[in-house]
């Protein structure tokens, strides 16, 4: 039998799948939230397979979706019944807690946000019955409106439906605005130069702010509590009240407890620069493994930032009779983000297993790999587009692309090798982006020859170039043979600052052909085109040369075989010194 519950329901038994099924037949009575009956049976049901399951219920009281997850989360999925993303969904979600915990966490307030849900409710259970449920609804600006958990058969209906309609109202507010209200102004602050801050000026224009100022002010090290100092920090607040700023961003990594106090003090809302480009990332991934790197990378810079906030954090669950030792929601709120990372990991994991089987046949067929690096925005996507025809998304924007790209190209000598596009550097890129995009990144590493891109066209291309350089050597990427690049060759200096530099313009395509020859030439270093003779008697060696090689021509002879195979320089010499120097043709 075919059931409509969707998610994790792998080792779920027929009985309990037929038993979610049926809340599909199930239609809510008029002001009533969440019927006690149902509350039961999810506990029940949620219980007995100790996995999370979600609910979501229209207006109307009618029950559209039924999903299972895992015993920490379940997949919150956009079941939007209107068509206008700018208003609520007509949905709301509820999902079960299998901790007996019944308050929201961060990642459920973020769907609520993210799919404009109508509420988002949890609903704790634990041992087969329910125990607190807390609902959040949004506001206007996307703020989010939550009362405090209650235990499940105190749940406020009449209350909760109003707020509903409440929260309706005030988010249409949004969609009576002019479009350009909308964009939030951001002000700047950094503390090292105007060149960083320009670059951060484009991330901000890049994840859609409005940049309305920016300031310097050069300290030869950060303050610990505020980072620009009292002083400063209330200048800055008086500069961002008087702009009308929504956010301030800062050019430099941030402490969770300089997050805290700077938002006090400017009473608006602070990121840096490591945010930033996170929230970049998150716009920009689009394949499932760059949207796992993604949330890796923000779980785990959320985790060393995760501070407690007064009493809010510290509370334990419950009331009488449950003070003393027990997990504060701090402590709560870090092992639910060390689960998710722990099993983002577990699923980064099986698809770099994917990834290493491709690179393992690549490998066997001798196919040679070719890497554009450079720092973002030099052109790498559009040099990948011009040399090999394909579709890559091009933009004049920071991180246009995260995806690695490879297309399979051949040499004018007919070598065929992988044309690879990575995602590109910046100054300070955060570590925990490194980490989480490793596997992306190591395309680059574990590549033959590395084109390193460099922006002609920009003033600070040789510091761009240190940075390309620094984080190649982190990666480990340093034996290589490189080709020097310089694109934008309409606005560059004629006179290449690398010795030896092939100098492009990827969008009109001079110089191109010179860019081919030199990577023709760097894979003729290490690949090159050997004859062997094998005689009938050590007819076994020829298997071995096949797989060392690409096999280009195949002759049989009386005496034997001659086989002519492009084959990597260290493997001739292997065989040579396994078999002898007589196997290899001469001239």
């Amino acid at each position: 039998m075919k059931y409509r519950v969707t998610g994790n329901i792998d080792g779920v038994r027929d009985g309990m799948l037929a038993r979610l099924d049926s809340l599909f037949e199930y239609e809510l009575e008029d002001g009533s939230y969440l019927p006690r009956d149902m509350m039961k049976m999810l506990a029940d049901c949620s219980c007995a397979i100790n996995r999370e399951i979600a609910v979501y219920i229209t207006r109307d009281g009618e029950i559209v979706s039924v999903a299972i997850g895992t015993d920490c989360d379940v997949e919150l999925t956009d079941y939007r019944l209107r068509r206008n993303e700018k208003r609520l969904s007509y949905v709301r979600c509820v999902h079960t807690h299998p901790n007996g915990d019944g308050r929201l966490s961060d990642v459920d307030l973020s769907a609520l946000k993210i799919f404009r849900y109508d509420a988002m409710t949890a609903l704790g259970v634990k041992d087969g019955e329910p125990t607190f449920i807390q609902t959040a609804f949004l506001g206007e600006n996307t703020e989010i409106l939550m009362d405090e958990p209650v235990r499940w058969y105190k749940t406020p209906d009449a209350e909760w439906l109003a707020r509903i309609d409440q929260s309706d109202e005030l988010v249409g507010r949004e969609e009576t605005r002019d479009v350009d209200s909308r964009q939030e102004k951001a002000v700047l602050m950094g503390i090292e130069s105007m060149e960083s801050l320009e670059e951060l000026k484009r991330l901000a224009e890049t994840a859609g702010a409005e940049v309305a100022a920016s300031f310097l002010q050069k300290r030869d090290k950060p303050d610990s509590a505020l980072f620009i100092g009292k002083g400063r920090a209330e200048e800055l607040s008086r500069e961002c009240q008087a702009l009308e700023a929504d956010v301030c961003i800062f050019d430099e990594e941030l402490t969770g407890m300089q997050v805290r106090n700077l938002e006090e003090m400017l009473r608006i809302r602070v990121i840096d620069r490591t945010m930033l480009i996170l929230d970049i990332f998150a716009q920009r991934a689009t394949s499932a493994e760059g949207k796992l790197q993604v949330e890796l990378a923000q779980l785990q810079y959320r985790s060393a930032r995760l501070i407690g906030q007064g009493l809010v954090l510290s509370r334990l669950a419950g009331g009488i009779g449950t003070r003393g030792p027990g997990e504060s929601k701090l402590e709560m709120n870090r092992r639910r983000i060390r689960m998710r990372m722990t099993e983002l990991k577990r699923r980064l994991d099986e698809l770099e297993k994917q990834r290493n089987v491709r690179r393992k046949n690549r490998e066997r067929n001798e196919i040679p790999v070719v890497a554009l690096v450079g720092y973002t925005n030099a052109g790498k996507s559009t040099l990948l587009n011009t040399l090999s025809g394909a579709d890559v998304y091009v933009q004049d924007q920071l991180f246009a692309t995260l995806d690695a790209v490879s297309r399979r190209m051949e040499t004018a000598e007919k070598t065929p090798y992988l044309l690879t596009d990575t995602v590109g550097f910046i100054r300070k890129l955060p570590h925990t982006l490194i980490s989480a995009f490793r596997s992306t990144l190591d395309e680059a590493a574990l590549a033959d020859v590395l084109v390193i891109v460099s922006d002609g066209a920009s003033p600070d291309m040789l510091q761009q170039h240190d940075t390309v350089e620094q984080v190649l050597e982190e990666l480990g990427a340093t034996e290589q043979k490189r080709i020097e690049v310089i694109n934008k060759a309409d606005a560059c200096d004629p006179d290449p600052v690398f010795p030896g530099a092939v100098i492009i313009s990827a969008k009109t395509g001079e110089g191109l052909e010179d860019l081919k020859e030199a990577i023709a030439a760097a894979l003729q270093e290490s690949y090159v085109p050997t004859s062997f003779a094998i005689p009938f008697s050590r007819y076994g060696i020829l298997n071995e040369i096949r797989e060392a090689g690409r096999v280009m021509t195949e002759e049989h002879t009386a005496e034997g075989t001659k086989v002519t195979v492009m084959i990597a320089k260290e493997d001739t010499e292997r065989l040579v010194r396994k078999y002898g120097a007589d196997i290899v043709v001469s001239g």
